[in-house]
């Protein structure tokens, strides 16, 4: 009798992938009350009726991810864990819950690195990512909605090297990623974190996005990206991200139109609130003589433009060496020299 090949896939990688837990001390909720507004009636929470300043432990979010060592690190996306002051636990299975410490976040591509406490935990293996093939059939593994624990959706890659603009979190912030895996394979709310693993039970990426309105259309941050982190964590005990110390938008062709800019690409400087400046004291933009409304075209030769971020080449970035700014400030190209600092 044939038996697909999935079977062995999710007795082997379903083990190794874990409920992500978000929880936070709140006003205990004592009881709810009616609220007529807009000729409708809403049922809102009451706290803390006897303003005792009662708190208890309540969960806030949640998503998937998974153990790719048996010492416990743990892989998942940021944007699960972006919240600096929740508390995480991961859920192997109902009867084992371990206190989740997370070791780093990257906004940038979206993965973060948890550490879990134990020895023989369940893991999966990392493959290659940058040897995916368009066609390959691949899994993805997660926990849709946060209820239905280790679902498989069969598809396959659709597409490589996808740009999006993506909204998440529990405060919905909007991240820009590149290079991402487009699969058929459903991807739900609840699945970011998991692991899109190819047909030998091996990590190719982790699972990030969906299209909302559309059939299967969905998007995982290649695993590679996830290996430089850890290798980093490992080294480290952190990420080195390199450090510029501004605030700055994006320039687009609609942006450009529309304020009538020099250039329809590049980093324009700019402070985001009254009262804030938009270099930062002391940092690397400060000392190289970055100005507001320098328009930032180019870093080491690479444009800047919407595909290629400035956040992204910056990453590429070393610490500690002299890189090179092309600036467009008012009407005239100039070069500034710019020793990256690490960001802390």
């Amino acid at each position: 009798m044939f038996k697909s090949p999935i079977i062995k896939i999710a007795q082997k990688v379903c083990p190794a992938v874990i409920s992500v837990v978000v929880s936070k001390d709140l006003p205990k909720v004592e009881d709810f009350y009616s609220f007529p507004y807009g000729g409708k009636e809403y049922i809102m929470p009451m706290m803390d009726k006897g303003g005792k300043g009662v708190v208890e432990k309540t969960q806030i979010g949640g998503g998937s991810g998974f153990i790719i060592s048996s010492d416990g690190y743990v892989l998942t996306s940021n944007h699960v864990v972006a919240d600096t002051t929740a508390e995480y636990t991961v859920i192997i299975d109902p009867t084992h819950k371990h206190y989740a410490k997370v070791l780093s976040r990257n906004p940038i591509n979206d993965i973060a690195v948890l550490k879990i406490e134990g020895k023989g935990f369940p893991y999966v293996a990392l493959a290659d990512s940058d040897k995916i093939q368009i066609g390959e059939d691949v899994v993805a593994i997660g926990n849709p909605l946060g209820e239905f624990t280790d679902t498989l959706s069969a598809g396959i890659v659709s597409g490589l090297s996808r740009y999006i603009t993506a909204f998440g979190g529990l405060d919905n912030q909007m991240q820009n990623l590149r290079g991402l895996i487009q699969t058929d394979a459903a991807i739900n709310p609840g699945n970011s974190g998991g692991p899109l693993v190819n047909m030998k039970g091996q990590v190719i990426g982790v699972n990030a996005a969906m299209i909302m309105g559309a059939q299967n259309i969905g998007f995982a941050i290649p695993v590679n990206y996830a290996k430089e982190d850890l290798a980093q964590v490992k080294k480290y005990g952190k990420i080195m991200v390199p450090f510029l110390g501004i605030k700055y938008v994006i320039i687009s062709k609609e942006m450009a139109k529309a304020n009538k800019l020099p250039v329809e690409e590049g980093a324009m400087v700019v402070r985001e609130a009254l009262g804030e400046h938009p270099v930062i004291a002391g940092s690397s933009a400060d000392r190289a003589g970055v100005k507001e409304y320098d328009i930032i075209l180019e870093v080491n030769g690479q444009k800047v433009t919407t595909q290629n971020p400035l956040g992204n080449i910056l990453q590429k970035c070393s610490i500690g060496q002299e890189t090179h700014f092309k600036v467009l400030r008012a009407g005239r190209e100039i070069i500034l020299a710019v020793t990256l600092s690490e960001k802390v």
